[in-house]
């Protein structure tokens, strides 16, 4: 947006600037909006420019702290988070005597005590994040009441609402369930979608670009929604090709829906230069696409540059793992080796890929068919995966786990080619084989079978699936396969 266009914007939006103490002018929308772009470094000097001018303007509290949470989202340091992390009740202690009659006084506080709640679940801080949580639900119900029309409080409800939906069991919330807070994620997904379809049309327009950010981050990562890759493009179109914020988005919501050329293309793309906040993850998302797609060299030196540049805790082993894997494939033992004594020794255990990838580098190498398979299906090359796959029909795999991943990924090649039959017959037999494994094929299969049923309408048999899914105990993914199966039930009880 130009500053032309800033301005004019502010002359529209007076009701939404005209807060004695919370002045949304046309310098806090700039910074505002290049924290979107994550050009993070101008937001920092617009909003310091802003407290010169104004330095009671309480909307440079929440502009500091947007800063910060962009920050942390995309250097994932633990030593940067514990350094930061006094900002908070620095900034919450400001707002205080702040304008407690303008609508962004307690809305401010939520996305304050929000923010960090959604940074500090990555390191497993998770009785201090859920009582964050109850904080900014608890100020957003009670500013929802005051200001009715107030719509931005719709965005932290609705997501709220949707994280909460879908947590799996454990400490997080058990927690929030003892503070009586839960969530429902169809209600979460349907307040965020209402909003982001109203926005463009009111005087909040400004914000759509963030509801967009989270609306994509529900469908895309807590609701796996199928819908999720449709609805992510079709409403981060309008934004600005200047946002790596944008091609964040579409990389990963194309990475994760099969459409890995497309990821491919858009990070290749994607604007660069000393504006930009240093974004490592881009990296390894490129990288993991290239590997998606059996390219080896470039999914190496992407992997190699996201190590390289990573100062954060997360896909460290992650990685490790990958490029292993690329050597396994090359037929090089030796490296694969010492790839899988780093993962054992680097890295970090808090994100639950790096905790997987920690399982498979202590377990015997993968079966060079299956896991090119696995590579293709997840880059959505079912053909190719096909042909992978079936060679021998299943005849050269001996050990348990072969037998049972063999199941499973022709399971989903079959179900994503449409022949649902033929894929639940092979889900059952993963099923069978796998169900006393500590491999996640026999519960996923379960919980496939299920989406497949309830597809049909057969509410019956999906209730069975979704059930066995849940049933099945000490396997890896256990959290997100039972979450997802108790989401599944809920869904067909309505």
């Amino acid at each position: 947006m130009q500053s032309g266009s800033i301005l004019l914007l502010c002359t529209l939006l007076l009701p939404l600037c005209s807060f004695a103490k919370f002045d949304f002018n046309a310098n806090c929308l700039n910074a505002y909006e290049n924290i979107f772009a994550l050009k993070l470094n101008s937001a920092r000097q617009l909003i310091a420019m802003e407290k010169k001018r104004n330095p009671n303007n309480g909307v440079t509290l929440l502009l500091d702290n947007y800063v910060d949470y962009f920050y942390l989202l995309t250097n994932d340091s633990k030593q940067e988070f514990d350094r930061l992390e006094e900002n908070k009740k620095v900034r919450l202690d400001a707002l205080e005597d702040e304008d407690n009659n303008s609508p962004y006084y307690l809305y401010a506080q939520a996305e304050i005590n929000l923010q960090w709640a959604l940074i500090r679940g990555r390191y497993g801080e998770y009785f201090t994040a859920a009582r964050e949580i109850k904080k900014a639900n608890g100020q957003l119900q009670e500013n929802n009441k005051k200001f009715p029309g107030f719509l931005l409080n719709s965005k932290g409800l609705g997501l709220i609402s949707a994280f909460l939906g879908n947590l799996p069991d454990g400490v997080l919330k058990s927690t929030l369930s003892t503070f009586g807070i839960k969530g429902n994620v169809q209600e979460g997904i349907a307040k965020l979608e209402k909003l982001v379809e109203n926005l463009p049309q009111s005087k909040y327009e400004p914000f759509y670009e963030e509801v967009v950010f989270y609306y994509s981050f529900v469908l895309n990562d807590i609701a796996h929604s199928p819908s999720a890759y449709v609805k992510t493009m079709r409403y981060s179109a309008t934004i600005s090709n200047n946002s790596l914020l944008k091609s964040y988005l579409q990389a990963g919501v194309c990475s994760k829906s099969g459409h890995n050329d497309e990821a491919i293309a858009i990070l290749a793309s994607r604007p660069s230069g000393s504006a930009y906040q240093t974004f490592p993850y881009l990296d390894y998302l490129s990288a993991s696409a290239k590997l998606n797609r059996l390219d080896y060299a470039g999914a190496a030196q992407d992997f190699n540059r996201f190590l390289q540049q990573s100062k954060g805790v997360g896909y460290i082993k992650d990685t490790n793992l990958r490029l292993g894997w690329i050597e396994l494939l090359k037929g090089e033992n030796k490296a694969y080796n010492g790839y899988m004594s780093k993962v054992k020794s680097t890295g970090y255990n808090y994100q639950e890929k790096d905790r997987q990838a920690l399982n498979e580098a202590n377990d015997t190498p993968p079966n060079k068919l299956l896991l090119k398979a696995r590579l293709l299906f997840d880059g959505g090359y079912f053909n190719k995966a096909a042909e992978a796959i079936f060679i021998n029909n299943g005849k050269e795999f001996s050990s348990g786990r072969d037998i049972t991943e063999y199941y499973y990924r022709a399971g989903r090649i079959l179900d994503e080619t449409g022949r649902d039959d033929e894929a639940l017959s092979k889900f059952q037999n993963a099923i069978n084989q796998g169900k006393d494994l500590r491999y996640y094929y026999a519960a996923n299969s379960a919980l496939q079978a299920g989406k497949i049923y309830e597809r049909k309408k057969n509410f019956t048999k999906a209730k069975l699936f979704y059930n066995t899914a849940i049933q099945m105990k000490n396997h890896d993914y256990e959290g997100s396969i039972e979450t997802q199966a108790k989401a599944g039930l809920l869904r067909i009880s309505r």
